[in-house]
């Protein structure tokens, strides 16, 4: 079990073994989320939700019926949907999905990952090309990972720029969708 209180809400999550971060909440999480500004009314996405912390804070925040939560392993999906009844945000969508594939949902204002970043950057670069088009004219992408060349590059290619910040030795990224195709498409990025 863990215990956060985290912009001022505290949460109580269950957690289990083969899930990232099992013990205590993540610090590249918390250091993403000491970059993000919730506005209630919010539409967030939290890809690749694990336990949850992430997307039930913005549930708490933005309201339930604002967030859509999904991971690729269904241990993920069924402990977050527990950790959803527990904290009282019972209301949020939950999706079983290979980050986008099984996700009909679009219009985000905020799209927030913790990507598998000790891997290869497949799963990255997906979540950030096909994020770019769910997400809103306005609305932003945030990753935190532990890698800021490729993470910079990739996004400044997708969004025409990026906002890196470093928090507690991890990079939290920032893009915000500009306009209705990929910067490098318009002629941004040469």
């Amino acid at each position: 079990m863990i215990e956060v209180e985290i912009k001022g809400v505290a949460l109580s999550l269950e957690t289990a073994a083969g899930l990232f971060s099992p013990r205590q909440a993540d610090r590249g999480t918390l250091a993403m989320l000491s970059c993000v500004d919730f506005a209630p009314g919010a539409k967030v996405l939290d890809l690749g939700c694990g336990c949850g912390l992430v997307g039930l804070l913005a549930a708490k925040l933005c309201g339930e019926e604002n967030v859509v939560m999904c991971d690729i392993d269904p241990l993920a999906v069924d402990v977050a949907r527990k950790n959803a009844l527990r904290n009282g945000v019972g209301g949020v969508k939950i999706v079983l999905s290979d980050g986008f594939r099984a996700l009909d949902d679009a219009g985000f204002d905020l799209i927030l990952s913790n990507p598998p970043y000790q891997s290869d950057f497949s799963v990255a670069k997906g979540f950030i090309e096909k994020g770019f088009n769910r997400l809103k004219l306005g609305g932003r992408m945030m990753m935190v990972t532990k890698r800021r060349e490729w993470y910079r590059n990739k996004l400044a290619a997708v969004f025409g720029g990026v906002k890196v910040r470093e928090v507690d030795g991890y990079f939290v990224f920032e893009a915000q969708r500009r306009g209705p195709s990929y910067a490098n498409r318009r002629g941004f990025i040469k």
